[in-house]
């Protein structure tokens, strides 16, 4: 297949599968879903996938901050809009004004989103309850306090208190059994002072597949909503869900070179007979670990071939001997495994990293291209 005439490199971002996936987890969980396209959208995109979440029945829409939730409502997402990591000392103003639900943490990050509260808009607050993942979230010794204030602060219409949260660590079921037993913990003194939330929410993809206790009513999908499995021993496929994004580039350049030929810096890779050498204009300026060097495969034509030497910042080679490559040749980096495309567990293994730092590491200067299925 070839790539279109001055196409060097794209991931196509198929939206189809991101509303799909949504479809298949609130099926599966029987949970409210809020959506989560931090960090743009895992790489795919904020705006895109939180369009494509919504299509498919989400909710809410998750982000990590407060700018990022902005740059959704300014680009035109009404539904509601929730971001939780919070700089030292910022403004909630702006995002109180634009409806952005916020995630609260201490007591002072609820002080100052009361303070930003208006007569006609209190702020809205999700409270986090700290359960051993040792990140931010209200301490354990801090709750009552906390509780006892966003109660009062909810009572003369400075608050909406919309949900208690946490977060599990994914170490093992018992474990995140005891963090949820001690989330409940948390969830029985909070109705004591008053707090009757209608949301609780614990359980990110992994735990909303395989904990069902942890669902609550309530479930934040991340890397599943991209069609991305969260667990070693099960693929996308288990699961129901497809991947969204396929990374892919143009053959730039084809050499025929001799055995012994070095290939790219350092010579780490020779080849060791005559044959013939392919470029792909991707490197780790585009987000292709470096660490998958001499690894990492990819597919051209139909066939499976691995990097041959270093990734380079902007291009690495492919010794693809005998077979047929021609300039233009798409060559497809990851994408789904069931349609024959290396995957991207297949690249973060290479690397020695997780599926979901592979996705959402592409680059900028990738040109990110929507499709349909």
């Amino acid at each position: 297949m070839k790539m279109a005439p001055g196409v060097l490199r794209e991931a196509l971002v198929d939206v189809d599968a991101i509303t799909e996936n949504v479809r298949h987890l609130r099926a599966l969980t029987g949970a409210e879903v809020i959506a989560v396209v931090k960090a743009e959208g895992y790489g795919h995109g904020a705006h895109r996938s939180a369009v494509a979440a919504l299509r498919g029945g989400a909710a809410r829409i998750g982000v990590s901050d407060i700018s990022e939730a902005l740059a959704l409502r300014r680009a035109g997402i009404r539904a509601p809009l929730f971001a939780w990591l919070h700089a030292p000392g910022a403004s909630f103003d702006e995002a109180v004004r634009e409806g952005i639900e916020l995630g609260i943490s201490d007591l002072d990050q609820l002080l100052r989103a009361a303070q930003a509260a208006t007569e006609d808009r209190p702020a809205a607050v999700h409270l986090k309850i700290e359960t051993g993942l040792s990140r931010n979230g209200i301490a354990p010794a801090d709750w009552r306090v906390v509780f006892s204030e966003a109660a009062r602060l909810e009572r003369i219409g400075r608050l909406r208190v919309v949900g208690l949260f946490s977060h599990l660590s994914n170490t093992s079921l018992d474990d995140d059994r005891a963090a949820l037993a001690r989330f409940e913990e948390g969830v029985v003194l909070a109705a004591s002072t008053g707090l009757q939330p209608p949301l609780r929410h614990i359980a990110a993809t992994n735990a909303a597949i395989a904990l069902p206790e942890a669902r609550l009513g309530c479930v934040r999908i991340g890397i599943g909503l991209y069609g991305v499995s969260p667990f070693a021993d099960r693929t996308p496929a288990d699961l129901g869900l497809r991947p969204a994004m396929t990374l892919r580039g143009a053959v730039a350049a084809v050499r025929r070179v001799p055995a012994g030929t070095g290939v790219s810096y350092g010579y780490d890779y020779r080849t060791s007979a005559d044959t013939t050498l392919a470029l792909v204009p991707l490197g780790y300026a585009d987000g292709v670990p470096r660490q998958a060097s001499g690894r990492g495969p990819v597919s051209i034509g139909g066939r499976r071939f691995t990097v041959a030497g270093r990734i380079a910042m902007d291009q690495f080679v492919v010794d693809v001997g005998e077979h047929p490559v021609a300039v233009g040749d798409e060559v497809v980096l990851f994408g789904d495994p069931t349609l024959g495309a290396p995957s991207a567990r297949d690249w973060a293994d290479a690397a020695d990293t997780i599926d979901y730092e592979i996705v959402t590491r592409v680059g900028a200067r990738v040109p990110r291209r929507e499709v349909h299925a």
